[in-house]
């Protein structure tokens, strides 16, 4: 595998071992603290990983998006 690849790869696993974590009732502050950086550190996706033409600001509003108080 890539090092590209090695690294998305290794984040992703790494962001759902957290996941499964705070579903097994972890320390949810860890969680707060640590899910954010780790997603932000996740690397551009390798070649071919998302679909042609892919727009990654198009799609589905999200709960939160767009949301002011």
């Amino acid at each position: 595998m890539c090092p590209r690849c090695d690294d998305f790869a290794r984040t992703v696993r790494m962001l759902g071992s957290l996941a499964l974590y705070a579903d097994a009732g972890g320390d949810l502050l860890f969680v707060e603290l640590v899910g954010p950086s780790l997603a932000a550190s996740l690397p551009e996706p390798p070649p071919g990983f998302l679909p042609p033409g892919h727009d990654p600001t198009e799609g589905p509003e999200y709960p939160g998006e767009g949301w002011t108080p």
